[in-house]
């Protein structure tokens, strides 16, 4: 694949990024903002301290929300549209469309999913304040974790295939993934920073709307990136003119 081609599946990768962030965008603001300010009204009724705000909540709720997930959008698409040049035709024969779609499936269960089974999301004004670059790192290095297991079990089920068949291969390489990472799990520490008294709904409501949130980004961006890489990729030949117009075109 020649750098123009990747260069040209790297902008779409960003718009379709954009598109499917603004999509995302729209869910979060219905579903996920009223939750959220169900948690600040449980933080202040329960605390004895008042800050300032810096920022507006009816700020943080539209433009910083949008700002915030415009952004991940467009960086994770571009993110995404490098890791598709790179693994098209090298995880089996799959067309440019059936190729965005896996890889959205796998960047929605690396980065999000199943780091989600052992940090799930919490609402902003949940958890101690004194902790939050520990459970950030934590995070994250889940996340590292996740993503480099995934890539270690392609690479065992790709050298696998040629002795278990295909089937068996990919069977095998998710059953050592699940394995690794659930090791993983049990020696990462734990995080429970919830208050006892805090609503269960409002927590189970939050984490449901995260999880459509990031459902509709990924499956999002896996269709309309499919759709543009497909015709960078297998562009349609040019209609040919017919042939009355090519003779009056002669004369």
């Amino acid at each position: 694949m020649n750098s123009a081609v990747v260069r040209n599946l790297l902008v779409r990768g960003m718009l379709a990024g954009l598109a499917a962030g603004l999509l995302a965008f729209g869910l979060a603001y219905l579903i996920g903002e009223p939750n959220v300010d169900a948690a600040i009204s449980y933080e202040e009724s329960h605390s004895h301290e008042h800050e300032m705000e810096l920022v507006s909540r009816a700020l943080q709720s539209t433009a910083g929300l949008a700002t915030a997930v415009l952004v991940f959008g467009t960086a994770v698409g571009g993110i995404a549209a490098l890791a598709f040049c790179f693994a098209l035709g090298r995880i089996g024969r799959f067309s440019p469309r059936a190729t965005a779609a896996l890889l959205a499936g796998a960047a929605f269960a690396t980065v999000y999913l199943v780091p989600s089974l052992k940090y799930p999301a919490n609402p902003p004004a949940v958890g101690n304040p004194d902790t939050i670059g520990k459970r950030t790192t934590l995070y994250f290095l889940m996340i590292a974790l996740t993503v480099l297991l995934a890539i270690g079990a392609t690479i065992l089920g790709r050298r696998l295939a040629g002795r278990l068949g295909n089937w068996n291969a990919t069977i095998a390489a998710v059953i050592a993934f699940i394995a690794v990472i659930t090791v993983a799990m049990v020696f990462l520490p734990a995080v429970n920073e919830v208050p006892d008294a805090f609503p269960a709904t409002t927590l189970w409501q939050f984490r449901l709307a995260s999880l459509g949130i990031q459902v509709l980004l990924w499956s999002s961006f896996g269709v309309i990136f499919g759709t543009l890489a497909e015709r960078v990729l297998n562009p349609k030949p040019a209609a040919a003119p017919a042939p009355g117009t090519q003779a009056a075109a002669a004369h």
